[in-house]
């Protein structure tokens, strides 16, 4: 039933060709919904960020405009660039789906149907309990290094050309609604 939910959500999990890493993917989504105190719909109304107030863009829209556009990007570079700089799309994909699966352990129910940081949340950021879960599933270093380093704290460590379009198309897709917040 929840591994059903969660092909529902994420059909561009049939753009990973490599069915071993398909599979890893799917069950680091199980996995975190098992952890969690949310279900695979509430990811169609909850927002994508809590740095945002009153955040239009639900969790599940951000993402998969991040993996579409990531997907794309990556796409766009091969043709243009081709083995200049030879890419992973099954990575690009896997990875793009998969940076923020831990926010399903930072993120709880708050007392008014939305969702705030829980203590976890607080203390381990979603990159670090991503990368963790991404592990315990068996996924390969190279996603999990994008679910590491797509956010700031991949700012301390060098990026693969994969999780270089991954870090980019997801901040594409955030700083423009801080940028509504600056006067």
């Amino acid at each position: 039933m929840l591994r059903q939910e969660v092909l529902e959500i994420w059909p561009e999990l049939g753009w990973i060709e490599d069915s071993a890493l398909r599979e890893q993917t799917t069950e680091c989504w199980v996995r975190a919904f098992q952890r969690s105190p949310l279900d695979p719909h509430d990811l169609e109304r909850i927002p994508f960020t809590l740095k945002v107030p009153d955040c239009p863009v639900s969790f599940l829209a951000h993402k998969r405009l991040t993996v579409h556009l990531a997907r794309d990007a990556a796409v766009k570079i091969a043709n243009f660039f081709g083995d200049m700089l030879p890419l992973d799309l099954d990575v690009v994909v896997a990875g793009a789906i998969l940076i923020d699966v831990g926010k399903l352990l930072e993120y709880e129910p708050d007392d008014s149907g939305g969702v705030r940081q829980s203590t976890r949340g607080k203390r381990v950021r979603h990159p670090f309990s991503g990368a963790a879960l991404a592990m315990e599933c068996g996924l390969p270093d190279s996603v999990t290094h994008i679910i590491a380093t797509h956010s700031k704290e991949g700012d301390l460590v060098g990026r693969s050309a994969e999780a270089w379009i991954v870090h980019h198309v997801d901040f594409m897709t955030f700083e423009p609604f801080l940028s509504r917040l600056e006067p």
